[in-house]
């Protein structure tokens, strides 16, 4: 764990900084507002097994990977599978709920309170900052613009941009890199117990897991992170306590 202020600090952007509401929640209250059509089966019971059905999906790293480039495509995949096995929905009800599934997530997603405030402390400390964020150029651009996020950053570094992403360890590398930053002095910050825990602490950097929902950690988590904030305006408070 590192004793002192950090020199640079890589940061996640989806759900970390942007919130776009939790998954489990969206899915509910798109199932209620499409309750007439999904009959007989109650919006509840279609929620739940979309959720597992995309909690499924998205768990094994290499479809991640190679979905998280299509979302959109990836979402209506799931969904058409999921109410094939729910007769009689329709591949055209399924294309519709993904649809409002996709369109409620932008609309919602914001960013976490204190998010830029912390940003911006960080900034004011002569920290240097990295985004570090995996996804597609067009998707992810599109965020960094809607919320005014380039100013925040010395360094910006998207999945679909350099060709590579987070676990791989060039990623990291290139970030610090980017910041004139060794491991030691690198702190990195995100929702992500594996890319933003685990594989970093491998690497020599101290990992930040940032609970923005309040879940807490899980018990069966893999790794112990070195800190756990809820906002990022938290982190300028452990460097206070680490002297």
């Amino acid at each position: 764990m590192s004793s002192r202020r950090p020199r640079a600090i890589l940061v996640d952007m989806d759900d970390t900084i942007l919130a776009a509401g939790q998954r489990p929640q969206v899915l509910l209250s798109i199932a209620r507002d499409l309750a007439d059509d999904l009959a007989p089966h109650a919006p509840e019971a279609v929620a739940a097994r979309l959720e597992d059905a995309l909690a499924a999906f998205w768990s094994d790293p290499e479809r991640h990977k190679a979905a998280r480039f299509s979302i959109t495509e990836a979402r209506r995949g799931v969904v058409r599978e999921t109410f094939a096995t729910l007769p009689p929905l329709s591949p055209d009800l399924a294309d519709r709920f993904a649809a409002d599934f996709t369109a409620a997530r932008d609309a919602m997603t914001v960013c976490f309170p204190g998010a830029l405030e912390g940003l911006q402390a960080l900034k004011d400390l002569g920290i240097r900052l990295a985004l570090v964020t995996n996804g597609s150029a067009a998707t992810q651009r599109a965020k960094i613009e809607r919320f005014g996020l380039a100013d925040y950053f010395d360094h910006i570094q998207i999945e679909g941009e350099m060709g590579f992403g987070k676990p791989e360890a060039r990623a990291y590398h290139h970030a610090m890199a980017a910041l004139g930053a060794e491991a030691h002095e690198t702190w990195m910050v995100g929702d992500h117990l594996e890319w933003e825990v685990r594989v970093p602490q491998t690497l020599g950097l101290t990992a930040v897991w940032c609970d923005g929902f309040g879940l807490g950690l899980p018990a069966d988590a893999a790794c112990t992170p070195d800190h756990i904030v809820a906002s990022l305006s938290e982190l300028p408070g452990l460097f206070a306590q680490s002297g």
